[in-house]
């Protein structure tokens, strides 16, 4: 059962959710920039200066929230995400790892 902030459990991430929410270019991209930085590095939303508005951003993040891909924490009057890096390479072991790879030259 997902937490109070819609956080579901390790074992509760489903690859059909993970992969849906990576179907969308600009929420790949968050969790490629995740990915590349160091682990439990967190960013604000809009550090990330997605090209859409803020109700547009708020979705993507909720939705890669909901699929297990990040954990966002109240931060003042924003919001942190943090890549589930260890849940998802248990979950889905080399996930990662090709997500970064479609940004290398020649992929």
């Amino acid at each position: 059962m997902p937490d109070d902030e819609g956080h579901p459990a390790p074992e509760e991430i489903e690859l059909g959710k993970v992969l849906s929410a990576l179907a969308d270019p600009l929420r790949r991209r968050v969790v490629r920039e995740l990915a590349a930085g160091p682990d439990g590095g967190a960013r604000t939303c809009s550090s990330f200066e997605l090209p859409v508005s803020k109700a547009t951003v708020t979705h993507h993040f909720r939705t890669l929230r909901e699929a297990g891909l990040v954990r966002q924490v109240d931060r003042g009057n924003s919001r942190m995400a943090t890549l589930r890096r260890t849940d998802i390479e248990q979950r889905f072991p080399g996930l990662l790892a090709l997500l970064t790879a479609e940004d290398a030259p020649g992929a």
